[in-house]
C-alpha cells in the first residue's frame, strides 16, 4: 500500500497515486518498487540523489514512459490503460523553457491555446489573462529570444495553464536562475496551489522543498526511504539542538565541563580543535535556558548560544548519505 500524502480530509481522494511502481532499464533498475500519493492542491516535494529515480517517477507519472508493473493514477485515470486522459488533465515543465524564441509571450501562449483546441478568440482572452495573472504584460509583445531566464520560464509555465491542469509536474523549475528569478517561480507555485492545482516538485534546491512543500518524499536507490513534512523529516534527526560558541575557543573542556550531562558522549569524544558545541534540546527553551544557568554559573563568557533546527540538507545528510547539495 501507498504511503499517505492526503490533506485533512480523509475522504478526499489523493490528486496522484502510486503503487509498487517498477521500471528497468537493461540491468539498471530506476525504480524498485516505489508507493506515495499526493493530496489535492497540495505541493508534494520528491528529493532525491542523482540516479535515485525521480525523473524516471515524472515522466511514468506524465506518460512519457510507460512502467514495467504497478499502478499510478493521476487525476482519475490510469497512466497505462487511459494515457491521453491523464495528458489531458496535467502540464509538465522542465529545465529548460520550451518556447518559439522567434515569438512574443503573447504568441506563444495564443499558439499553445490554439494546439489545445481553443478558439483564436478564447485563445487570445486567455493569453492575455496569464500575462496579467503573471505580470508579463509589459514585455508580452517582445520576443522570447529577449527575455531573462526568469520571464522565459515564467511565460512557460503559463503556456501549460492555457488549459487549467488538475495535476502540474515542475522538473528542477528553478535550475540555472538567479535567486530574484527563482523567487518569481516560487510565487507561481504557491499561486497553483491556491488554485486548488496538485505540483509535483523536484529539485536540487532543498531550500526549495523546504519552502514550498506540503509534504517531501525523499527517494534513493529507486524506492520511497523517508516522506513526512519537512519538519517532520527534520525530527528524525533528532530535533532541535542547543548550538553553544565560548567567546574563546580554547575554553572548550570547561564548557563541556560546566554543561555537565547535558553533553552527550560523542561530542565530548570530539571537543578537540573545535570552536562550538552542539547539545541535543529535547526541552527547547527550556534546555536552553538550563545550559545557560550552568555556563553562567562557571563563569563562561559566550560569543552566542542559541536554539537551532536541523536543515533539509542535514536531514537529506542523514537518510541518504548524500549531499543534498547535488540531489
Amino acid at each position: 500500500m501507498p504511503s499517505s500524502n492526503q490533506a485533512d480530509s480523509p475522504a478526499s481522494e489523493p490528486a496522484v497515486i502510486v503503487e509498487d511502481v517498477r521500471k528497468s532499464f537493461g540491468d539498471v533498475h530506476a525504480l524498485q518498487g516505489i508507493s506515495f500519493t499526493a493530496a489535492k492542491a497540495n505541493v508534494l516535494g520528491i528529493l532525491g540523489p542523482n540516479g535515485a529515480g525521480k525523473t524516471t517517477t515524472v515522466k511514468i507519472l506524465s506518460t512519457l514512459l510507460r512502467p514495467d508493473s504497478g499502478n499510478a493514477v493521476v487525476a482519475g485515470h490510469d497512466v497505462r490503460k487511459d494515457p491521453s486522459s491523464v495528458r489531458r488533465s496535467i502540464m509538465m515543465t522542465g529545465q529548460y523553457a520550451a518556447l518559439d524564441e522567434n515569438l512574443s509571450g503573447r504568441e506563444n501562449l495564443e499558439l499553445f491555446g490554439r494546439l489545445m483546441g481553443l478558439r483564436k478568440t478564447v485563445a487570445r482572452r486567455r493569453a492575455d489573462d496569464l500575462l496579467e495573472q503573471f505580470d508579463l504584460v509589459s514585455a508580452g509583445r517582445r520576443a522570447v529570444r529577449n527575455y531573462s531566464g526568469g520571464m522565459r520560464r515564467r511565460v512557460d509555465i503559463a503556456c501549460g495553464l492555457v488549459v487549467r491542469p488538475e495535476v502540474v509536474f515542475l522538473d528542477e523549475p528553478t535550475t540555472g536562475l538567479d535567486p530574484r528569478s527563482r523567487q518569481g517561480v516560487w510565487d507561481l507555485v504557491q499561486i497553483l496551489k491556491s488554485q486548488g492545482i496538485t505540483v509535483l516538485l523536484t529539485t536540487q534546491y532543498l531550500e526549495e522543498a523546504d519552502v514550498l512543500s506540503d509534504r517531501i518524499i525523499v527517494i534513493d536507490k529507486g524506492t520511497v526511504i523517508a516522506e513526512g513534512t519537512a519538519d517532520e523529516l527534520k525530527e528524525r534527526t533528532g530535533g532541535s539542538y542547543c548550538e553553544v560558541v565560548p567567546l574563546d575557543p580554547t575554553q572548550m573542556r570547561k564548557v563541556a565541563d560546566a554543561l555537565g550531562d547535558l553533553v552527550p558522549a560523542a561530542v565530548l569524544a570530539e571537543l578537540e580543535g573545535v570552536d562550538r558545541l552542539s547539545i541535543p534540546a529535547p526541552e527547547g527553551a527550556a534546555t536552553l535556558a538550563e545550559a545557560l544557568r550552568r555556563l553562567d554559573s562557571a563563569g563562561v563568557d559566550l560569543a552566542d548560544i542559541g536554539l537551532r533546527r536541523p536543515s533539509l540538507d542535514d536531514v537529506f545528510l542523514s537518510i541518504t548519505g548524500h549531499s543534498g547539495s547535488h540531489a
